[in-house]
């Protein structure tokens, strides 16, 4: 069974917004950026994995460290 992936906001401009993510909390070592006017994202350094894929996938995230919630989907159930 998979984990939840954790984010925290790093940074903020008019076009995009950069996240730190990982498994854990407090270990949060990858980077993702989202583009704000077509909302797509993708991970800083392209390493393809499980957790790189769940981090794109996300949809909404959230900035405080819990788990990413979908739009449509705020209680954040996988």
């Amino acid at each position: 069974m998979a984990g939840p992936v954790y984010f925290r906001k790093v940074s903020e401009d008019p076009e995009t917004v950069r996240y730190a993510f990982g498994p854990d909390p407090e270990g949060m070592p990858r980077t993702l950026t989202m583009h704000k006017a077509p909302r797509t994202s993708a991970v800083d350094d392209d390493r393809p994995d499980h957790l790189a894929l769940k981090a794109s996938e996300s949809g909404g995230v959230r900035a405080t460290g819990t788990p990413a919630t979908r739009p449509g989907n705020p209680a954040g159930v996988p």
